[in-house]
């Protein structure tokens, strides 16, 4: 008998979380078993994410030692995340006005739920400015930042700690030969960990049905319909042209990246592919040095679905109350998302995060967020999935943007995936 792959268990794991969540729907005792299980997992992935990402960065970096290729590379990613993540900031805003997910809305139906973890942050956030955003970037304490997995200090100490070891010549191949190592090693753990994907995936679906119940959901059932269908749109269309551009099909680089997008669409969880997709995308003809940089980087920096996701919620929340916000308005809101998605990334709960600034910038009321967080887990599925497959293309644009991507080794790949499926 034929061995199910990843992908199906997962799927097949996602139905039995959702019957299982709906059969036990306010069963504090059933929530209470459950929990346990997703927790585990997601600890898991956070356990294995800091060390693949600083092995990785600083295996990449010394191999590419050269301080100058480095910045050319690094100014070159910031501009295109900038580029794609307006694009996207765009593409929502114009999905909330031509939809109106909000309009209509009757507020008595839905169930509030508790925000004030979020609006704690929230508060800690805005007095952090354009200043301590950049400061943040530069560890106090590169061990603290570790323990709380703060990517952009690792990425930061990262890149001078694999600059140093390509500096100091020969005294740093046995630091190299280390984290290549290490890397090997945490790419087996990863392997490891991803068997028990199924049963986590299981339990942070049962857990939010049982918790939120199928029917709380469905008067939001237009947001998230909008939601994702802007998503799917912008996927085939948006990152469509740019995948055309880069002379790389955007349903053939779906098909690629199935397991992946499938895992992080039922677990909601970036950081669960991180290690798979910094794998597939150096097997589809990316250099482990671009792949390195760009992957991690991009987690904090270009999140497409999360970017969409704010854009629609925050419009959704005014047309909720019923507030019309002018072109200049919007145009304000675009700039302020633009500003609040970069300086939010490493924050619990980033995306109600992000929100809550915006609408309190924009003077909206906060409460509507809590509308949302019934049915944030559903918008989350879809969101990471898109995050995901903007960059994983990303990589592969960096890679033809530095004349430095594999096109034999991508097609000779792709050709063993259809071949594979196909079986």
């Amino acid at each position: 008998m034929k061995k199910l792959s990843l992908a199906m268990q997962i799927l097949i794991a996602l139905i039995l979380g959702v019957a299982v969540g709906a059969m036990f729907h306010g069963s504090d005792k059933a929530i209470a078993i459950i929990t346990p299980i997703g927790d585990v997992f997601i600890h898991l992935i956070k356990m294995i994410v800091v060390p693949i990402v600083m092995a990785a960065l600083i295996v990449s970096i010394a191999g590419v030692g050269d301080i100058k290729k480095l910045g050319k590379l690094g100014g070159k990613t910031i501009l295109y995340f900038e580029i794609v993540t307006t694009i996207a900031l765009v593409v929502g805003l114009l999905s909330a006005n031509l939809f109106h997910p909000g309009s209509g809305l009757d507020q008595n139906s839905l169930e509030k739920s508790d925000i004030s973890k979020y609006e704690e942050t929230t508060k800690t956030a805005e007095n952090n400015g354009f200043g301590e955003t950049i400061s943040h970037i530069v560890p106090q304490n590169v061990f603290q930042s570790m323990a709380e997995a703060d990517l952009l200090p690792i990425i930061f100490f990262s890149v001078l700690f694999g600059l140093g070891v390509a500096a100091i010549g020969e005294k740093g191949k046995p630091v190299l030969a280390f984290f290549e190592g290490v890397l090997e090693a945490m790419f087996w753990v990863t392997n490891l960990v991803m068997k028990f994907a199924p049963f986590g995936v299981f339990a942070l679906i049962g857990v939010t049905v049982a918790k939120f119940g199928i029917e709380t959901l469905i008067p939001l059932g237009k947001l998230v319909l909008v939601v994702y269908l802007t998503m799917i749109f912008f996927v085939i269309v948006v990152l469509g042209i740019i995948a055309k551009m880069c002379d790389t099909n955007i349903f053939t680089f779906i098909k690629v990246l199935k397991d992946e997008l499938i895992l992080a669409f039922t677990t909601a969880s970036s950081e669960a592919v991180l290690p798979r997709l910094m794998d597939k995308m150096e097997k589809m003809g990316c250099p482990k040095s671009i792949t390195s940089f760009v992957i991690p980087t991009g987690y904090t920096f270009n999140l497409d679905g999360s970017t969409i996701y704010q854009a629609i919620a925050a419009l959704f929340v005014a047309q909720m109350y019923g507030i019309q916000l002018s072109i200049m308005e919007q145009v304000t809101l675009l700039l302020v998302l633009m500003l609040t998605s970069k300086g939010m990334a490493g924050v619990p709960g980033a995306s109600f995060v992000v929100i809550l600034t915006t609408l309190g910038a924009m003077g909206l009321p906060l409460e509507g967020v809590a509308f949302i967080a019934g049915v944030d887990r559903i918008l989350d599925m879809v969101r990471t999935t898109v995050n995901v497959v903007g960059n994983g293309l990303a990589t592969i644009v960096m890679s033809k943007w530095e004349g430095e991507f594999n096109k034999k080794q991508a097609e000779d790949y792709i050709h063993s995936v259809k071949q594979s499926t196909a079986v």
